[in-house]
């Protein structure tokens, strides 16, 4: 009998490294990370080798040709490196995965897709998880910032350079402080986990506390995280404007924040909406968790283009 094919996709993240075994009809076969170091050169680079490979370890009575992989920054148009990404995993721009891979595993016959972490979490959510059977959708990540990606008409929006998507960083204060892309008063400052010190004026190191604190009635709190709240809304109203999606999939570390996230934004957005023919735009949780852009990036090596 032939082995079984299959598939991994890696994602590489800000410290760590994840991945997923998986058949052409998505069933997971194996899944694995693995940490690194920031500080040492290439660490990120040598703990991707190594979980390629223990996966493919794992699967010895199965045969792959196939790697897919996810990087945060920008990809390149032939989808072979990431071409910008400024100010963290030194020497990630420009490394072609292709090549690297293979040079360590000559059973890596095809060519490696490498495509952003965004990207590559919303096609793993459309092939596997909240976002299948939908044409037109959107995905935010909340986190340390906030991520984004949106599928239009059945296709993964690029745009002229890659950074299409890139929906965190959308002004809604002209007089506010510039975000890491220069905009100023960015959704991602709005939400982002990064700034809730600032927004909370000291009170608060996480968003989580936050919310604890919203929980139990903290008055200060609850107004602090409404308005972060109202920020979100309104920027996904104002994307159902411009890219008139069918549903918004809401993912990231923030989101499992569950109803004191989704209650007040599914009101606040509905207030906001500029709805044609009674449509409104769905909201739903992200159901890959962690794993989204690792699938996502697998999704893309079964399916180039």
């Amino acid at each position: 009998m032939a082995p079984e094919s299959f598939t991994i996709g890696i994602d590489l993240g800000g410290s760590s490294v994840k991945g997923v075994a998986v058949t052409p009809e998505g069933e997971t076969l194996g899944q694995g990370s693995t940490d690194f170091d920031v500080a040492e050169p290439m660490e990120w680079a040598e703990a991707v080798k190594a979980l390629v490979d223990r996966l493919q370890r794992r699967r010895r009575k199965t045969s792959t040709a196939r790697v897919g992989l996810a990087a945060p920054g920008v990809a390149a148009a032939d989808g072979r490196s990431i071409v910008h990404m400024p100010g963290r995993l030194e020497g990630l721009v420009g490394l072609d995965w292709s090549r690297f891979l293979q040079n360590v595993d000559p059973e890596i016959r095809q060519p490696v897709p490498v495509l952003n972490d965004a990207h590559a979490a919303l096609l793993g959510e459309l092939w596997l998880g909240a976002a299948k059977g939908f044409q037109n959708v959107i995905l935010l990540t909340l986190g340390t910032g906030v991520g984004g990606a949106a599928m239009v008409d059945g296709q993964l929006l690029r745009g002229h350079t890659g950074k299409a998507g890139h929906l965190g960083h959308t002004c809604l204060d002209i007089d506010g402080a510039p975000d890491i892309s220069g905009l100023p008063g960015s959704l991602e400052d709005g939400i982002g986990n990064a700034t809730v010190a600032e927004r909370s004026r000291g009170r608060f190191s996480s968003t989580h506390e936050l919310i604890v604190a919203h929980q139990t009635g903290d008055a200060e709190a609850t107004k602090i995280w409404m308005r972060s709240v109202k920020a979100l809304a309104y920027s996904i109203g104002s994307f159902a404007n411009v890219l008139d999606p069918e549903a918004v999939i809401i993912g990231g570390g923030i989101a499992r924040a569950g109803d004191a996230l989704f209650e007040p934004l599914e009101k606040m957005v509905h207030d906001v909406e500029w709805k044609i023919c009674g449509h409104e735009v769905t909201i739903l949780p992200a159901q890959l968790g962690e794993l989204a852009g690792a699938y996502g990036a697998a999704y893309r090596a079964l399916n180039p283009g």
